[in-house]
């Protein structure tokens, strides 16, 4: 149920945004300019003339998920509960930027959030909720999620804008030039990116959606890590490559300061072209990951049952590979495809319980039926794992997000259709509609029928 804080705190800062909108636009003048002077269609209109100093953002989402009972021959420590349930997740992000000197900007972002995933964020590998922490909070909880430097190098020629948005600063940069990133971010506001998923506070809501399921993208239990990025940007294409710290226990929020054994590198390299007037991209990424992880084949060797992934733990490296694949295929229609794969025989350390993923996806806007800014997106996927990675389940292990004592193996499909849709400006609703066959690949327990209800708002 929604608590104290959603009634006040939320609910009050939504009226207070919208009264002072309103205001502005019917009352005083020299409001509503000072507003439109903050809003990005006006920094969009004076991009070319100048820089922008500073900007803040807000925003807030709502998610509101239902599950029905389901079939489960058995449960275990990390099972999706087979009863009935409903659980909510609360977003509310306050985002400041702020140029510093030439080409260079400071970036902040304050968090707060509360709620639950289903069964506290766990169950299935390709988690139905991308808002949901696996540090959930009954309370408010605050975190400073995001506080960088991003320095531009130019390198000269053509010039391209940038427009404002959270975490950047509109202005004109060459197309040809170099990006460095420092400080606490999520490496995938960097990596990974996809246009037609990859947000799910606007987009697809499924973890297998929102970033690639096989890449155990290095971040803390709220999903961002320190790090250090640099991307060389061309005309037609970008090489990236990052190297963050890790969290000291899997799916923890402290991190493992013993840097030279303890880190995540990758590297992504993207290719953008142009069929007719539609846009398209493709992105291979790699990754090698560094950690105090356990070894499943060494649990299965040690006796002890359950099968204790724990008493295994040892630095170890893990690496993995992806691809990202985006096309518009007509005006307001878009494809999208991710490919994933990782070794498998090492307990996930950050994000999900994965060794192999792929999903394919379809996204379109709704001028055709005259609600331009609404969408429909619909998309499957296929999670699996290693024969190692299986018999560990099966021997009563447990990941970070699945185990449930027991396994009949089968590969995790899921299907997820949503329809996003706008209310003003600046405020969207969503309804959203994921079924899960096998969750934590166990073909003992389900299939999942989750519905949900999105509340999202931004300036």
């Amino acid at each position: 149920m929604y608590t104290k804080f959603l009634i006040t705190s939320h609910w009050i800062a939504v009226l207070v945004f919208l009264t002072i909108l309103t205001f502005a636009d019917s009352a005083d003048p020299r409001l509503a300019d000072g507003l439109k002077a903050l809003s990005a269609d006006s920094i969009e209109k004076s991009a070319e003339a100048h820089e922008q100093i500073w900007n803040v953002h807000l925003q807030n989402t709502d998610i509101v998920q239902y599950h029905p009972e389901f079939h489960a021959q058995y449960s275990g420590p990390n099972s999706l509960s087979h009863e009935s349930e409903i659980r909510d997740t609360i977003s509310l992000d306050v985002m400041a930027g702020a140029r510093l000197w030439q080409d260079a900007e400071f970036h902040v972002d304050a968090l707060a959030w509360q709620g639950f995933g289903l069964s506290k964020a766990l169950g299935v590998a390709g988690f139905p909720n991308g808002e949901a922490f696996r540090l959930g909070t009954k309370e408010p909880n605050f975190n400073f999620s995001r506080v960088f430097i991003r320095q531009t190098i130019g390198l000269g020629g053509e010039q391209e804008t940038i427009e404002d948005d959270a975490l950047h600063l509109a202005g004109r940069q060459d197309v040809r030039r170099v990006t460095l990133t420092l400080g606490k971010i999520s490496a995938k506001d960097i990596f990974d990116n996809n246009t037609y998923a990859n947000d799910p506070r606007t987009q697809f809501m499924n973890w297998s959606l929102m970033a690639n399921g096989a890449w155990d993208y290095p971040a803390d239990s709220l999903g961002f890590i320190p790090g250090f990025a640099a991307e060389f940007n061309q005309p037609d294409w970008t090489v990236r490559y990052g190297i963050f710290q890790v969290p000291k226990v899997s799916n923890g929020l402290g991190k493992d300061y013993n840097v030279l054994d303890a880190w995540s590198m990758v590297g992504e390299l993207e290719r953008r072209w142009t069929v007719g007037e539609h846009p398209g991209a493709v992105r291979l990424l790699s990754y090698l990951e560094r950690a105090h992880m356990g070894s499943f084949q060494e649990a299965l060797d040690n006796p002890t049952r359950p099968a204790d992934i724990v008493a295994t733990r040892a630095y170890r490296c893990k690496y993995g590979f992806g691809l990202n694949v985006e096309q518009e295929v007509v005006k307001n229609v878009g494809m999208f495809s991710r490919l994933g794969w990782n070794d498998d025989e090492t307990e996930p350390w950050a994000f999900t319980d994965v060794g192999w993923t792929a999903s394919l996806g379809t996204s379109i806007k709704g001028e055709s039926w005259g609600r331009s800014n609404d969408t429909v997106g619909v998309a499957g996927v296929l999670n699996g794992i290693s024969g190692v990675h299986q018999r560990f389940l099966a021997a009563g292990g447990t990941g970070i997000l699945v185990g449930d004592g027991a396994l009949t193996y089968g590969l995790e499909e899921i299907i997820e259709t949503y329809y996003d849709f706008q209310i003003s400006k600046t405020v969207h609703c969503a309804l959203d509609f994921q079924y899960i066959q096998n969750p934590a690949f166990n073909q003992d327990r389900g299939p999942v029928p989750v519905v949900a209800a999105r509340f999202h708002w931004e300036f």
